[in-house]
């Protein structure tokens, strides 16, 4: 977002020498004779929240809210965002095999207005991709691959569902109903229709959660014998068999979406334990369900074959805890990413934090921040997704408030993923006009990065993460916390779509008269 706070003209004034000429350099002379702060933050630190549509839980906060009403409250939750120095959001566009967009293949969510397959009155995937790239924020297109409906009941669907074209396509389980994952026409089917957001959207990333098969409920097993018998052959253990389809779901579409489009990145935030070490001499010490076996999720095995750009696991645990500890799962995760490739994040459960029913250390305000101390030191760790937008909001016991003021001080670069390509843009060529500071566009450009530091002298340490103050998706920026009088001089950076940093904008000292 562009703020629009009017600085005095007398700062106006310093940031058109500030920004006119001259290369912001760090000499070795500077070095020695100008104290440079040590950052209180990471420079480059993956921060995201994931905003979640299914049941309305984050947004839209409710079906049938007018286009204005929707827009809006999308808008709150990225400026929020922006306010806690996140960078990136995971927003929910197929919750349940339908669409936050006019998808050819899949109807319009019931979660915009109230009613499956009716047109929502505007394009929502096209707004908040938008909107969160003019806040510089990554956007990360969250998919469902195989739920169908929070009911089991099929006569819920909108007329011209492909479920009810095909039932023999789903099974009811649990509550709910589901795409069977083993049959191949399915398996391609859920492809081009999330395939269809990445080719016609300019997403940064696609991303799944812990849904591949169901959960188990129960004693009853998914009903999928049938299928089984009839596409089964040459496995004669059916688990192996279901993860057998889940693998080539996510080997896939890691090679379809990356010949679409080479930079967007491919990730999976699965169930926090892969394998318990009493199943497998491989596994995590705990003992909890297994991802593994629960779900026919080898999440590990997808890390090892780098089919996946990242991985975000749930460890939605407070550290000390019996059957499954936050302080063995995140050095866990850290040796299987190691040398991979792979980034890791880590799954935070802000919504624990001081909720009703919670275990004790969930009502200690410190217990995230906790958190993402104890994982600095695990270089292996490239951040962090707060599940979820409106607990963030919330702030219950002010532990989010904590968590940020502690660890999110100022804005932070994504990581690089040079598996991906890229490389950084041509520097900016700053100017002013009026009380802005303002750039030209640069060619490859997806976002800037703002720097403020407290004098020519300070300016001398070079950009980093204690000076920067901004990254954003415009060419314009009025520092909103600017002090009349003070001797600031601002330089502007351009990051390409997968973060590589140009040069600083050429600065020269200022000095107020």
């Amino acid at each position: 977002m562009i703020l629009r706070r009017v600085l005095s003209l007398t700062t106006a004034a310093l940031l058109g020498g500030a920004l006119a000429a001259g290369p912001l350099t760090t000499p070795a002379t500077a070095r020695t004779t100008t104290s440079c702060p040590a950052p209180a933050t990471a420079n480059r630190q993956l921060r995201g929240v994931w905003i979640a549509s299914v049941t309305n839980i984050d947004w839209p906060s409710a079906p049938g809210l007018s286009v204005a009403r929707q827009q809006a409250e999308y808008v709150r939750l990225l400026d929020n965002a922006v306010a806690r120095h996140l960078n990136a959001v995971f927003v929910q566009i197929r919750p349940t095999a339908d669409a936050f967009w006019p998808s050819p293949y899949e109807p319009w969510s019931q979660y915009l207005t109230g009613t499956q397959g009716k047109n929502p009155g505007y394009d929502p995937l096209a707004f908040l991709v938008r909107e969160a790239h003019a806040r510089g924020l990554e956007f990360h297109a969250w998919m469902n691959p195989y739920r169908v409906l929070m009911k089991a009941d099929p006569s819920l669907l909108s007329p011209d569902h492909p479920a009810r074209r095909h039932p023999d396509w789903t099974h009811p389980y649990a509550g709910k109903l589901y795409y069977d994952p083993g049959i191949p026409d399915v398996r391609h089917f859920v492809e081009r229709a999330m395939l269809d957001a990445v080719r016609r959207y300019d997403i940064d990333g696609v991303h799944f959660d812990d849904y591949f098969y169901p959960y188990p409920s129960g004693t009853a097993d998914f009903p999928d014998d049938a299928t089984f018998a009839k596409y089964g052959s040459g496995f004669t253990d059916k688990a192996a068999w279901r993860r057998h389809n889940i693998d080539l779901l996510i080997q896939e579409m890691d090679r379809r979406i990356h010949a679409l489009k080479p930079w967007v990145k491919f990730g999976v935030s699965p169930f926090g334990i892969w394998r318990n070490k009493s199943s497998d001499p491989d596994g995590s010490d705990t003992n909890g369900l297994e991802s593994y076996t629960a779900i026919s999720a080898d999440t590990r095995g997808w890390v090892k074959k780098q089919w996946i750009d990242y991985l975000a696991p749930q460890i939605y645990w407070y550290i000390g805890f019996a059957v499954a500890d936050y302080a063995k799962l995140v050095p866990w995760w850290a040796r299987q990413v190691d040398g991979t490739g792979v980034q890791l994040y880590i799954g935070q459960a802000d919504y624990r934090e001081g909720a009703a029913g919670q275990a004790a250390p969930w009502q200690d305000p410190a217990e995230l921040s906790r958190h993402l101390t104890f994982d600095q030191g695990y270089p292996q760790v490239a951040g962090d997704i707060h599940f979820s937008a409106k607990d963030m909001d919330a702030d219950r016991l002010g532990a989010v408030s904590r968590m940020v003021a502690d660890h999110y001080a100022r804005p932070a670069l994504v990581p690089l993923m040079p598996r991906l390509g890229g490389r950084a843009p041509q520097r900016p060529h700053p100017a002013v006009a009026g009380s802005a500071v303002t750039w030209r566009p640069v060619t490859s450009a997806a976002r800037y990065a703002v720097y403020r530091f407290d004098g020519p002298a300070a300016a001398r340490c070079g950009v980093g993460a204690t000076s920067r103050i901004a990254v954003t998706g415009g060419t314009s920026f009025t520092d909103p916390t600017a002090e009349p009088g003070k001797n600031y001089v601002y330089v502007v950076t351009a990051l390409d779509r997968l973060w590589h940093e140009s040069p600083a904008a050429r600065a020269r000292p200022a000095h107020l008269s």
